[in-house]
């Protein structure tokens, strides 16, 4: 037996709406699997919140500069 908020789940997999984000999600999760892998955006290297801050937007930084130099190049 399924309980209201599985077969309210269920259903809402089943509308449009979910299939047409579920098309476009993998670029997003590509985009977050290049950061955390090849980027260091999965383990913080330094402690506090500043240094976490700071390292999030350098490797943000980064992905963004080598797709602008894809695109120019």
């Amino acid at each position: 037996m399924k309980s209201t908020e599985h077969s309210d789940q269920a259903e809402f997999q089943e509308s449009e709406y979910f299939k047409e984000k579920s098309r476009e999600r993998y670029k997003i999760e590509a985009k977050n699997s290049e950061l955390k892998h090849r980027h260091g955006y999965d383990v913080a290297t330094s402690s506090g919140l500043i240094g976490m801050e700071l390292q999030g937007a350098m490797a943000i930084f980064t992905v963004n500069l080598k797709r602008i130099l894809k695109l120019l190049g």
